[in-house]
């Protein structure tokens, strides 16, 4: 209406927009507040891990990460990882693909398991194994029998690995798939396209940034995961223990500063999955 009372969704987009400018000065206590929060929580703390982990020279740095007991936790580390992070990819895009593109019964109770490990303590979820594969679970007497080790033993630490990291692809991906909706697919298929064809060259493609990003967050949680991986473990020497646990054993013994050199290992590779995130995250906004 020409010269009439604005309509509500001008109303609106004017009360938006006075939101969006606000003065200097609430712009400033916001992002100084943000800053300070950022600043004791997360740079302090990690700076206090590197002074920690050089306080006593390099030399006592070095001869900590080449520990035959640190290199073992690292390989174990990138072991589970290596494991971990292409069962969870593969499920993930399975189970984004049939939530989003599909409809059948059950599909609410499949998200509801794939959100449980958000929902679930990782300990909780380290002592799940522990009753099902245990030495007194309900398939312990039978791995016993057979000489099969699970619990306190790598497959152990990897499956409490994988319980507590499936989440992450599949709820990158849900969204993402569920907003593109299926007229390409649909498109593809009339043009004669069968199913691989049609994934690898239309669906893939749409959802490639999605799932490297759930992919980096999924390796990153693998490889700092504590609780349900310690649970599980055993926390034996030079076999099962991951960084995360080899950090808590050598606090436990007062070994401080080797403590805090193998924690700046784990924090040095937290941070490159972050860069190359962040990178990948950079790629993608062009």
């Amino acid at each position: 209406m020409a010269g009439g009372v604005p309509g509500a969704a001008a109303v609106r987009q004017v009360q938006t927009s006075r939101a969006a400018t606000e003065g200097p000065l609430v712009q400033w206590l916001l992002i100084g507040a943000a800053g300070l929060v950022l600043l004791w929580l997360i740079v302090l703390p990690l700076a206090v891990v590197l002074t920690q982990a050089l306080k006593k020279g390099w030399d006592v740095y070095i001869s900590a990460l080449s520990d035959p007991d640190a290199l073992s936790a690292l390989k174990l580390t990138l072991l589970v990882a290596l494991i971990a992070v292409p069962l969870n990819t593969i499920f993930g895009v399975a189970a984004a693909w049939a939530i989003a593109k599909f409809r059948f019964k059950g599909k609410g109770v499949l998200i509801t398991l794939i959100d449980l490990p958000f929902a679930v303590s990782p300990v909780i979820g380290g002592l799940i194994f522990v009753l099902v594969f245990g030495a007194n679970g309900w398939f312990g007497p039978w791995l016993a029998d057979h000489d099969v080790k699970i619990i306190y033993a790598v497959p152990g630490v990897v499956l409490a690995t994988i319980f507590v990291t499936f989440p992450f692809v599949a709820r990158e991906l849900i969204p993402l798939m569920e907003d593109q909706g299926q007229q390409e697919e649909e498109a593809a298929i009339t043009l004669g396209a069968k199913g691989w064809a049609v994934f690898t060259r239309v669906t893939l493609p749409n959802i490639k940034w999605g799932l490297i990003y759930g992919i980096i967050l999924c390796n990153a949680r693998a490889m700092g995961e504590f609780g349900a991986v310690s649970v599980v473990s055993g926390h034996i020497r030079g076999e099962t223990n991951t960084l995360p646990l080899h950090v808590e054993i050598l606090y436990n013994e007062y070994q401080f500063s080797a403590s805090f050199a193998v924690a700046s290992l784990l924090l040095l590779l937290a941070l490159a999955t972050l860069l190359i995130k962040s990178l990948y995250a950079g790629k993608n906004a062009h």
